[in-house]
């Protein structure tokens, strides 16, 4: 492995980040993104988020460590030995969901996700919406708040909250899951291969309006969406050895 010496360093703007940034830069040398081997990112969850979309292009190697709450995708801030770290951590690559939306006006929306696609009703009347899996109808009809599709390293956020299945990281696998669903009322959501194809179309739009979002990307009055592992795109993250994602993900299955 190429050693990583030089560092950048972005923070989520908190105060407690913002000291974190300060205790860094009087220990290190830091470099802007455009010169740096690796970007070091200060806050939570939804920073290191951000931050996987802002950087993305750059296909530099992202460090995360926690100034935030539950810093799932982050290390432990510490200060010291920093260059051991990051060079003894262990990368794992992300791969984000392209949404293509298409709205009640005609327009069409683009977006990738790494953490999930959602569609969720915007009206007092439950969605209803129906979904096919690689061209072929599956649900003709969901009656729900929504649904999601999620990746693996975001199987622990939105999608485990509405009761869907936690994913190990490299299982190529996504998951499709309902939001509070009442029919099919057992239908719990499935579990697909990451080349599915995934469209959902929005019935009595008019009546039952329905959004989608790509993690923080919003599009209003939808009436397609179509979800799809986006395999020209991805962000490399690191972790310590000692505080892999994987065992994160491991671990949040017997968590009660």
């Amino acid at each position: 492995m190429v050693s990583l010496k030089r560092i950048a360093c972005v923070d989520s703007g908190s105060e407690h980040a913002r000291q974190g940034h300060e205790v860094l830069r009087s220990h290190y040398d830091l470099s802007h993104v455009e010169e740096a081997d690796v970007i070091i990112a200060l806050g939570g969850d939804g920073f290191m988020l951000h931050t996987f979309h802002e950087h993305m292009d750059h296909n530099l190697p992202i460090y995360g460590m926690n100034r935030g709450t539950v810093g799932f995708l982050l290390n432990e801030f510490r200060e010291d030995a920093l260059y051991e770290r990051i060079n003894a951590a262990r990368e794992e690559r992300i791969y984000p969901l392209q949404m293509i939306a298409r709205t009640a006006d005609g327009s069409v929306h683009k977006a990738v996700a790494f953490n999930e696609v959602a569609l969720v009703r915007y009206s007092q009347q439950s969605a209803n919406i129906r979904i096919l899996i690689n061209g072929e109808v599956r649900l003709e009809k969901l009656i729900c708040d929504g649904v999601l599709v999620a990746t693996p390293a975001g199987s622990t956020a939105y999608n485990l909250s509405a009761r869907g299945p936690i994913i190990p990281i490299g299982s190529n696998i996504t998951a499709l899951t309902p939001v509070s669903p009442f029919r099919p009322r057992r239908w719990q959501g499935a579990l697909l291969p990451h080349t599915a194809v995934i469209d959902f179309e929005i019935l009595d739009p008019q009546k039952r309006p329905v959004g989608a979002s790509a993690d923080s990307h919003e599009v209003k009055d939808a009436m397609t969406v179509t979800v799809s592992e986006d395999r020209s795109k991805f962000v490399r993250v690191l972790f310590d050895e000692d505080h892999s994602l994987e065992e994160r993900i491991i671990r949040e299955q017997f968590a009660f």
